[in-house]
């Protein structure tokens, strides 16, 4: 998540959260928050 613009870092942690509280290992929730991040900001810029 270093490589990430912090708006988008911010984004991708508050999701990763959510998901480790609803029972998701810690990896996944990584790829699954960084995914949905990604695509918050590209809907963000159009």
């Amino acid at each position: 998540m270093k490589r990430l613009p912090a708006r988008v870092r911010e984004k991708a942690i508050e999701i990763a959260n959510a998901l480790l509280e609803e029972g998701y290992g810690e990896g996944k929730a990584i790829r699954i928050a960084t995914a949905k991040a990604k695509q918050w900001a590209a809907r963000r810029a159009t």
